[in-house]
């Protein structure tokens, strides 16, 4: 493409900051730039034509953790390392609200339960056996305790009696998340442009040469946030991973309210206006998962809807309106990547299925890393 003039003076030139990605940490990450330089040119480039991956896709919750991903991630990080994450986790959903306010992202304070399905008794009975053990690791984080048994107060069927809450857990309403996030940086005069696939970038003497589908043009710094596809810009260890989501038509008189997890947090569902969204299913065929292409398959999407029938909707009539995918990036460890390519090339990525609850502190702490580079 020739782009003229015009198109070049006005939107590739003389630009500060690039880029790569309007999800939550590309928009964060931009609003963060702004208040630390107020006259930088500053430009998000965009491949979809809405946020394209986890940002728009998600299930909406706010969550830190069920207590069995707690136990499993115990197993392979420090205690130290555990509680880093879940008081990251928990920054990062502070810092969006007081960034946008609750109402502006839909932010209900609701609870999460996990539920245990009657083949997991092992699990079950761990489970519950450690709760005064974890809430005592996170007390740092909440200052109360986290975890509590509750009963079957939404009569779901096939699962053991009690649920693990974790009661300072929520939901939000992706959608106007992300439509506040992106008019909160059009406001701060920064430039998106979407329909921009990046295919290459090269660090030259005094600016870096950014090659796109449709133009080459200079940035001063280059700032990569695009989670799941960070591989194919960069040498990191990310691997994407696809999660495909039902949604279903309003149910009438549904009672059921808050986020909750199945299997180890694979599968996870919650209420949204008088619907249920329901979403998981890699572990069914991780090969297959780890992909970067958007789609659904017959296998997880029959799992997911033997699920509603069998444990969350037994004795409902419902039906399937809506379904879709969004791709995350996730790896050996829960610890995100987040550091210098280069002296001018740096990345936020891999955020292991926790992007609304740490997008924003991710966002901000890769607006900083050229100050420690």
């Amino acid at each position: 493409m020739n782009l003229s003039y015009w198109e070049y003076k006005t939107w590739l030139s003389n630009i500060d900051f690039t880029i790569i990605g309007s999800g939550i940490v590309g928009l964060n990450c931009a609003l963060h730039l702004r208040e630390k330089y107020p006259e930088a040119r500053i430009l998000i480039l965009e491949k979809g034509i809405l946020p394209q991956g986890a940002s728009t896709k998600n299930a909406g919750f706010a969550c830190f953790g069920s207590i069995s991903e707690i136990l499993s991630d115990l197993k392979t990080h420090t205690p130290e390392e555990v509680v880093s994450l879940v008081q990251k986790r928990f920054n990062g959903i502070q810092a969006l609200r007081e960034k946008l306010g609750d109402a502006k992202i839909g932010y209900q304070h609701l609870g999460g339960h996990e539920l245990f399905l009657e083949k997991d008794k092992e699990l079950y009975y761990t489970s519950l056996s450690k709760i005064e053990e974890v809430n005592k690791l996170l007390f740092p984080v909440f200052k109360e305790n986290a975890f509590e048994e509750n009963k079957n107060i939404f009569n779901f069927l096939n699962i053991k009696e009690k649920y693990i809450t974790h009661k300072f857990e929520g939901q939000i309403n992706t959608g106007t998340m992300m439509q506040s996030l992106l008019q909160k940086v059009l406001q701060n005069n920064i430039s998106i442009l979407n329909g921009i696939h990046v295919q290459d970038f090269q660090e030259m003497q005094g600016s870096v040469e950014v090659k796109t589908d449709k133009f080459q043009f200079n940035t001063q710094q280059l700032l990569i946030a695009t989670n799941g596809f960070a591989a194919n810009l960069i040498p990191e260890k990310i691997k994407p991973a696809r999660a495909q989501v039902v949604i279903t038509k309003p149910i009438k008189n549904l009672h059921i309210k808050g986020t909750f997890h199945l299997e180890e947090g694979y599968y996870y569902f919650r209420n949204i206006e008088n619907r249920i969204l329901l979403g998981g299913g890699r572990n069914l065929d991780f090969k297959k998962e780890e992909t970067t292409e958007f789609g659904v398959t017959s296998l997880i999407q029959q799992k997911l809807e033997q699920l509603l029938k069998e444990i969350i909707l037994p004795n409902k009539e419902f039906s399937i309106e809506h379904t879709w995918s969004g791709i995350m990036g996730v790896g050996e460890t829960k610890k995100p990547i987040l550091k210098s390519i280069s002296n001018r090339v740096f990345c936020g990525v891999r955020l292991g299925g926790m992007g609304v609850a740490i997008g924003t502190v991710i966002g901000e702490e890769l607006a900083c890393l050229h100050l420690k580079s």
